[in-house]
């Protein structure tokens, strides 16, 4: 039996994938991961023994690289549909299973593949805000606003049909009709199809009913990391007090030099050490004084529980790892979903939500001062015992159950 797994997306779209994979595997699956061809992605689904499938350009380039504007958008939608239709579309098997997350064209793509081979398909949402429900917005883009007034969420999500055919129906269906598929009316609804799948935490992202489709809530799929932390970053934490961790993974930032003094300032202010994670926007100690340190790519899992704090963007993967340790957090969301983890996070009262993107000294100060009670830190430790941890092994009993004959998706 063959799965393949399809995404277009940051590290954060990529580790869940990795976390199902193994679980498909000691199952006894053949497992592949069409996935952007970064470095990076490839050597941690090597860890847990998966072949990927590398589609379409490197994300961290899109990402660091010349911003591009709306103009571009119609053209990376059509080369990201017919990419991952072609990856998939090699790698996958009529009697097999194709998964899919990411930014919509490339999940498209993945569907077409599977709908062409005659494979059953699952879209994966590991985010809730692309989901339809009356009980959230959908995500506005920039150059696609909603009429001024509308604030029912209902209204929002049948406007966004539209969005959703004005942004990615001609790319979608131009596909579809060159490959031998009918076109569709409602892009936005046909790739998320009737029963997709939720891959988030139901304590930290509670699914809410009733909605227009059958929402599968599987837990997070979390990928267990063994690795060691380097021998630098174990001296630095072992020489004082539990440092504040700052870091913004992906998201590039617009001065990444500003940000990191803001960081160091306000950590200093509450009379703690930091530790930067450098990301893609590549934040750097500001002064080098011994208080103050930077690591790279790093084992969350282990470095997390030792800090005292948490400052983050307000991705699902960083927000889920930090919750999981049980420290207090303070996020500072940037685009799509991550305002959605911000609120749920001082919801829960396990941290605080920065108002704005752009923390300032005093801003990021204040948030840290609240985050670094210790009722903060008490809730904090509370609701980490409260997360699941085997969503990956759900949703491979999903994938195993539509292999013997159950539907994967309707629709």
């Amino acid at each position: 039996m063959r799965v393949v797994l399809s995404t277009y997306g940051s590290r954060g779209d990529v580790e869940p994938l990795a976390a199902l994979a193994l679980r498909l595997r000691e199952s006894g699956a053949e497992v592949k991961v069409c996935a952007p061809p970064d470095e990076e992605f490839a050597a941690r689904l090597a860890e847990v023994g998966v072949e990927t499938v590398p589609v379409g350009q490197s994300v961290r380039g899109l990402v660091t690289g010349p911003r591009k504007g709306p103009s571009d958008f119609p053209r990376r939608a059509a080369a990201l549909v017919e990419q991952f239709y072609e990856g998939v579309l090699a790698v996958a098997e009529p009697d097999g299973v194709v998964a899919a997350t990411g930014l919509f064209p490339a999940v498209a793509g993945a569907q077409a593949a599977a709908e062409r081979l005659g494979a059953r398909f699952a879209y994966v949402a590991l985010q809730p805000t692309v989901l339809p429900s009356p009980h959230h917005p959908p995500f506005e883009y920039p150059w696609q606003p909603y009429p001024a007034g509308v604030t029912d969420n209902r209204e929002l999500w049948e406007l966004n049909i539209g969005t959703m055919n004005a942004l990615f129906g001609e790319p979608v269906n131009t596909h579809r009709t060159a490959v031998g598929l009918p076109a569709v009316d409602n892009v936005r609804d046909h790739v998320l199809t009737d029963r997709p799948w939720l891959a988030t935490d139901p304590t930290l992202d509670p699914w809410r009913r009733p909605t227009d489709r059958e929402v599968v809530q599987t837990g997070a799929w979390i990928l267990p990391d063994e690795r060691p932390l380097p021998a630098d970053l174990e001296a630095f934490l072992t020489a004082g007090e539990a440092p504040v961790y700052v870091g913004f993974g992906s998201m590039p930032l617009g001065d990444a030099a500003g940000a990191a003094r803001v960081a160091v300032e306000a950590v200093r202010a509450q009379g703690r050490r930091v530790l930067l994670g450098r990301g893609w926007a590549e934040l750097a100690e500001a002064d080098g004084s011994a208080d103050c340190f930077a690591v790279g790519e790093v084992n969350q899992q282990a470095l997390f529980p030792r800090v005292a704090a948490v400052v983050h963007h307000g991705g699902a993967g960083t927000t889920t790892t930090a919750t999981r340790a049980g420290v207090p957090q303070v996020l500072v969301p940037q685009i799509v979903d991550q305002p959605y983890w911000a609120s749920r996070v001082a919801d829960l009262g396990i941290g605080v939500a920065h108002d704005g993107p752009t923390p300032t000294v005093d801003s990021l100060t204040a948030a840290l001062r609240q985050a670094l009670t210790p009722e903060t830190a008490e809730r904090a430790a509370a609701v980490a015992g409260e997360v699941r941890t085997d969503g990956a092994a759900v949703a491979a009993e999903l994938v195993l159950e539509a292999v013997a004959g159950a539907d994967v998706a309707a629709g």
